[in-house]
């Protein structure tokens, strides 16, 4: 039986030459295929020879590197489970993922090293290594003899490669178990429905501790023998000056609405590109249409999910209709029910679900929920709010569960609910998102405050949640009522917060 880690995948599609230029980073240095081969090889046999077994966790907190990627890499080489965690996570939400997952290693900055190794000796874990922006730490020193030969470790398609954490409408964080065949069939699909080819040149701004950045950018060059320009983070006049030198581009709508605002960004930049796409939140119109009439390029754009990867992608050939996510990817199939799980008509507004091999495993040790997510024919309940027209193509137009995307980041407003309500002064709160000109949505909180007691006010609010929370959760705005809306039920309506304050960050 062959086996089905999903890096054995990658390496069947590697080019047959193995000097070939696999990543340049943006000072110029150069990693083949061989180097690629060498490091993770390196990374898997260090991580078995110190006893993280298949199917143990490897907890990393670091910055974007090439070296970053290889141990992504070398993980999944070595069967070991993946677990990336979101350089803005607070101490507080690392020691959730700690003791949740129960991880063997953890990777962090060099930087954070005192505090997660008192986090590791709290939550039990073996071993903590460090990893900085320029690829050098203990992670790296301890693996410089470890030799550079390693068969990838068996695995069954069902195995668990990542887990990757997703906020709860409770509070409470999921992670959600992507299997190698998850990663695989969503990989192929992908690369086939965009076109990769070895002849193409990614320039890759993206964090690589989500879906976007790591699979669906990482995996389509994998995939196709490619290779890419790797950048530690976003900035609108560096992509500028290296575009003519690409030929694909993945992004965020900020990414986009970012570039429309550099003046040196026109047709003439965009000559050797044949591909945008964007993801994370929805594009709007306005973007789509500008950015068209600037550089003739149509920007692509898809929906995916944590639990799903892509799930949904305008046609690389075929019209790319503004305000969609065009049809289904091969393999995967979606509907649009009723409250009831009754399938809709075309053109009906409903709640979407999807299946398919894309779509994970379930939720780490939590079996319940799992179950609570899944229909009984094996579809996911996405939570988003979605019509299909009769061509396939689907229109996200909501969410059910009120989450908020802001900057492409997923943001739970129950959690920051809970946070704020549990301050001096605070009676409850209403966390929404409400449109942002640069960041899709704009995490905003509606407090009401306890009349007889000391009062917060809007900076003591985001000054307290700043200690506790990812910068991209803390709320931009604060406002205070003195009572929520509520239904006849006693739930708040959430519709008109965002209703009333649509405008708050208006330009």
């Amino acid at each position: 039986m062959s086996n089905k880690n999903i890096y054995s995948l990658f390496a069947s599609r590697f080019p047959s030459t193995r000097d070939q230029t696999f990543l340049e980073t943006e000072d110029g240095r150069l990693y083949t295929y061989g180097d690629l081969e060498q490091e993770t090889a390196r990374l898997a046999r260090f991580l078995c020879e110190l006893g993280v077994g298949k199917g143990e966790r490897v907890a990393v907190q670091v910055d974007k590197s090439p070296e970053a990627l290889f141990l992504y890499l070398g993980c999944l080489r070595a069967g070991c489970i993946y677990l990336p965690l979101n350089t803005a996570y607070t101490e507080q939400e690392v020691a959730y993922f700690l003791g949740n997952a129960n991880p063997r290693v953890v990777v962090c900055r060099p930087e954070a090293r005192d505090t997660m190794h008192d986090l590791a000796a709290e939550h039990e874990v073996g071993h903590v290594f460090t990893l900085d922006a320029d690829g050098a730490g203990s992670l790296m020193d301890a693996t410089a003899e470890t030799g550079a030969e390693f068969e990838p470790v068996p695995c069954e398609s069902d195995d668990v490669a990542v887990i990757l954490y997703t906020s709860g409408t409770t509070g409470k964080p999921k992670g959600a178990m992507i299997t190698h065949g998850n990663l695989a069939a969503n990989g192929q699909a992908l690369q086939q429905a965009w076109g990769f080819t070895a002849e193409d040149i990614l320039l890759h701004a993206l964090p690589i501790f989500h879906i976007h950045g790591l699979f669906v950018a990482c995996h389509c060059v994998l995939l196709a023998g490619a290779r890419m320009i790797f950048l530690r983070r976003f900035d609108a006049e560096h992509i500028v000056r290296l575009l003519p030198r690409s030929t694909a581009f993945m992004g965020v709508p900020t990414y986009y609405t970012r570039l429309l605002a550099e003046p040196g960004f026109d047709e003439h930049t965009c000559r050797n590109m044949r591909l945008f796409t964007s993801g994370s939140a929805p594009l709007l119109e306005q973007t789509f249409e500008e950015f068209r009439q600037r550089t003739g390029h149509t920007i692509l754009e898809r929906y995916g999910m944590t639990e799903t990867g892509m799930n949904t992608s305008n046609p690389l050939d075929g019209e790319r209709r503004a305000g969609t996510v065009g049809p289904p990817l091969p393999g995967v199939e979606v509907r649009v029910v009723d409250a009831d799980g009754k399938a809709l008509a075309i053109g009906e507004t409903g709640q979407l679900q999807v299946r398919g091999d894309n779509v994970f495993k379930g939720y780490w040790q939590m079996p319940e929920k799992t179950a609570e997510e899944f229909t009984p024919d094996g579809y996911f309940k996405t939570g988003d709010v979605a019509c299909i027209d009769a061509d396939g193509y689907v229109s996200i137009v909501g969410r059910d569960k009120d989450m908020v995307i802001s900057g492409g980041y997923n943001v739970y407003p129950k959690e920051i609910e809970q946070l704020i309500d549990g301050l001096d002064g605070v009676v409850e709160s209403a966390v929404i998102g409400v449109p942002h000109p640069d960041f899709g949505e704009g995490v905003t909180a509606v407090v009401v405050r306890d009349a007889g007691a000391a009062q917060p006010d809007e900076a003591a609010i985001i000054a307290e949640l700043k200690q506790v929370l990812a910068n991209y959760k803390v709320p931009k705005r604060v406002f205070f009522v003195d009572a929520l809306p509520r239904n006849t039920m006693g739930k708040v309506q959430k519709n008109i917060l965002r209703d009333e304050y649509a405008e708050t960050y208006a330009a």
